[in-house]
């Protein structure tokens, strides 16, 4: 992708853009069939992008039937590994073809910053595409020891037909999450966006068919989470569902599963993360640029956001100064300007949820602007008890706690019904290690802020994460099946005899 463009230029292609604005399924777009619509409307301006196809269970019934019939006659999942992943690379090439289009379209559907979807959400999803499409003839089945007279051999086959179900915060990145080892290990997908984000997954379904995914086996059903997501949840014919988004919700489909066919579930939800700034960190300058990545990137609508910042008492004030001056570099509006590192928020329901934390019990340090849907970069102290260190804001707010100790420190970290990321600055290894073997969470960051990359696994403890991992070899887990093949080779006459 070239460098970016001017806001003139970014508003000229929102301008002319061609958005979909109908579900997918068997290889074209289709109306609701209840012909209802939704309105998806720009955060930032609050004017309607388009009205999008309100999927309902009978859109549901039969965007199943169709990935059923494409799963049971092969025309994917029996296809060869290497010619899978062809169609993939095709896809990720055509996706690159179009990336300005995608960058654009995810912002203006979003709040997202044109800077953001430029150089990170739309690079970061045709690599994931890549990477999984890469994997499909290179992960090996196995053969387990056995006698000379048996052979096993230990087989992965693709799980069937998927629900993905997907965020608003990130719609392109965690699309590409999923259906990258999806697809790859030859599951039929439907596809459930978020009802503020519909457009890309879209885009995506119609560059698929182009790439050559067979019809059936990319569909996208765009509406409500009661009218689509529940309905996917307790379907009779779906195999498993994976899904990212609140606890809350997550919760739900385990019941869905648990009320139907006990299909899989794979959840990865919220999180409370703390970053721990002990007091032999080194560079406290470095440290900040950190912190203030991690707790403002993406507006805070990151269930992976150091929202925590745990920090001993001895160097809180300076390190308060030194995230004071790195925020000045994060300015905030309009979301296509690319100069501009704050956008807005998703929707105004969420702005009004984030702003509610800016009252009581909360004293604000930096920041504290909050309108017409944006909050700006605000950092504010509190007691370990408050709810604004205790529960998942979602937006971009940084709660401060002082401790006196390292000990003290790993057990405020602890002190969540979360578990998902953490991250720890000291400049003593050992400590940094024992420290994050202490802390109870899916990744733990040594001096920096992060997620690890698309090699490692990503998913959280307790309330943040269930049965299984995104990223990483481990997420082709989630959507096959092993099956045990036992070949007995004894001869005839041996058998007799013994």
């Amino acid at each position: 992708m070239s460098g970016l463009l001017t806001t003139g230029e970014y508003k000229a292609i929102a301008a002319a853009l061609d958005v979909p604005t109908q579900a997918f399924v068997d290889g074209g777009f289709r109306p609701a069939q209840s012909g209802k619509t939704f309105d998806s409307v720009n955060p930032a301006t609050g004017a309607v992008i388009a009205k999008i196809a309100a999927c309902g269970a009978a859109d549901v019934d039969f965007a199943v039937g169709k990935a059923r019939d494409a799963f049971e006659d092969g025309r994917w999942s029996r296809l060869h590994p290497a010619e899978r992943k062809a169609v993939l690379i095709r896809l990720a090439k055509l996706m690159k073809r179009n990336a300005r289009e995608l960058a654009v379209m995810e912002s203006i559907d979003s709040g997202k910053t044109i800077f953001d979807c430029e150089t990170v959400d739309v690079p970061e999803t045709i690599n994931c595409l890549t990477w999984h499409a890469e994997l499909i003839d290179k992960i090996y089945d196995q053969v387990s020891p056995a006698s000379d007279d048996h052979i096993a051999m230990i087989l992965r086959e693709p799980v069937g037909v998927v629900g993905l179900v997907l965020p608003w915060n990130f719609p392109l990145l965690m699309l590409a999450w999923k259906i990258g080892p999806a697809l790859a290990a030859g599951c039929s997908v439907i596809v459930k966006p978020a009802e503020e984000t519909s457009l890309t997954a879209l885009r995506v379904a119609e560059l698929a068919m182009e790439a050559g995914v067979p019809p059936g086996v990319f569909n996208v059903l765009p509406g409500s989470g009661p009218e689509v997501g529940e309905p996917l949840g307790r379907h009779m014919d779906v195999d498993m569902v994976s899904f990212t988004g609140s606890t809350e919700t997550g919760r739900r489909f385990l019941s869905y599963a648990a009320e139907s066919n006990l299909k899989e579930v794979t959840l990865e939800m919220g999180g409370k993360n703390p970053a721990i700034v002990l007091d032999d960190a080194e560079n406290l300058d470095r440290v900040a640029a950190h912190i203030v990545n991690g707790a403002f990137w993406n507006m805070g609508e990151n269930c992976s956001a150091a929202s925590r910042l745990i920090v001993q008492r001895g160097i809180k004030d300076r390190l308060i100064e030194r995230i004071a001056a790195h925020i000045r570099e994060w300015p905030m509006g309009d979301p296509l300007d690319p100069e501009n590192r704050v956008g807005a928020l998703v929707s105004g329901a969420h702005f009004d949820k984030v702003a509610s934390y800016l009252g009581k019990g909360a004293k604000i340090v930096i920041g504290g602007k909050a309108e017409a849907g944006f909050v700006e970069p605000t950092v504010i102290e509190v007691t370990p008890d408050a709810k604004q260190a205790r529960e998942e804001i979602f937006g971009p707010v940084l709660s401060v706690l002082t401790v006196g100790s390292v000990d003290e420190a790993i057990a405020l970290a602890n002190d969540t019904r979360y578990g998902l990321a953490a991250a720890i600055f000291t400049a003593n290894i050992k400590r940094a290690l024992r420290g994050a073997r202490a802390i109870r969470a899916g990744t733990v960051t040594v001096n920096s802020f992060g997620e690890g990359d698309i090699s490692t696994p990503f998913g959280g403890f307790k309330a943040s994460g269930f049965g299984g991992r995104d990223n990483g070899l481990h997420a082709h887990d989630q959507y096959t099946q092993l099956k045990t093949i036992w070949v007995d080779l004894a001869d005839d006459a041996d058998e007799a005899v013994n």
